[in-house]
Parts: C-alpha cells; sequence; structure tokens
C-alpha cells in the first residue's frame, strides 16, 4: 500500500459513498470495487463505516470531512501500530455495550462513548453501530471534546477510565 497519499485515496472513496448514497444507493456492499475495498481493509476500515458517515452527511451534514479523516486516521495508526494490519478476530455485540443513559462520573453517555471508542479503535465495531453517530456527536458537543481526540485519549488511556474522565472534565471545563 502506498501510504503517503492514502488520505487522497480514501477522500475519493468517501466522495464515492456520498454521491452513491445521495443517488439512493443504501446497499454499502456495492460502493466499492474490489480494489476499493481492499484499501479501506488496510487503512482498518470497512465499507459499513464510509457508508455510516456518508448517511450522516447527507441526512444532518455532520460529520465534516475533515472530521471523517481524523476518525480515521486514529484507527488507521491504531491498526497498523498495535494491530500490525490485522484485523481483529472478533466484533462486539450492541448489547455489550453500557446503555445509553448510563452516567460515568456526572458525564451521561460516557460508559457507551469509551466502550464504542475501544471497539471503533480495535475495529471491532458490528456493522449498525457507528463511531460518531448523532448521540456520539451530541456527547461530544456536551463535553467540548473532537471525536478523534477521544479516540486517541482512550488509546493513551487503555484501560485507565480514570484518565479519560479527566480528560473530559478537562474539555468539559468541569
Amino acid at each position: 500500500m502506498n501510504h503517503y497519499d492514502w488520505d487522497d485515496v480514501f477522500r475519493t472513496c468517501y466522495l464515492k459513498a456520498v454521491e452513491k448514497y445521495q443517488g439512493g444507493n443504501r446497499q454499502p456492499a456495492t460502493f466499492f470495487t474490489a480494489a476499493e475495498s481492499a484499501f479501506l481493509a488496510g487503512i482498518g476500515c470497512t465499507p459499513q463505516e464510509v457508508y455510516d458517515f456518508a448517511e450522516d452527511w447527507h441526512t444532518a451534514q455532520e460529520p465534516s470531512f475533515a472530521t471523517v479523516l481524523l476518525i480515521t486516521a486514529a484507527r488507521r495508526d491504531y491498526f497498523l501500530t498495535i494491530q500490525k494490519g490485522q484485523p481483529a478476530s472478533r466484533v462486539i455485540s450492541v448489547n455489550d455495550l453500557p446503555a445509553k443513559d448510563a452516567a460515568l462520573a456526572g458525564f451521561p453517555w460516557l460508559p457507551r462513548q469509551i466502550a464504542k471508542a475501544r471497539a471503533k479503535l480495535a475495529g471491532e465495531m458490528p456493522a449498525e453501530l457507528m463511531y460518531c453517530c448523532g448521540g456520539d456527536r451530541a456527547f461530544f458537543k456536551r463535553v467540548k471534546c473532537h471525536p478523534a481526540d477521544f479516540l486517541r485519549v482512550v488509546w493513551a488511556a487503555r484501560d485507565d477510565d480514570q484518565k479519560i474522565i479527566a480528560h473530559i472534565r478537562q474539555c468539559a471545563g468541569s
């Protein structure tokens, strides 16, 4: 894989997904050629993830492509550095996530967001779950934390939720 311009290739895939979604295609498996799907797999991404971002852009005009790229870059870095380019051996179940109304340190949604971030980093997200969905974006806006920054904080914190809480408190100014 050419690592130099991966971001340009990813942008082409993203724009293609936006165009296909806007054209009425709702079958993410049909969005990309075999080479494009292989490229996405090589950066730790799936056609479903790109589809989800394209769908949300079409319906809500967010997240921006810059945010999508930063999220994808964090996942790509984790995939290449920690996972050595090897896909996850498992996929979590939506039922494994904390409830949407669960709170941690006074922050509703935080337990769920931590679990989703860990799954996103590890490539363990099920097709029916999206990192940076509308609920996630509402959480990030509320605590004033960028979703890609949150991924990197979760990566650095490993299993230490107190480090994550400290970061969220700092972002939120509490």
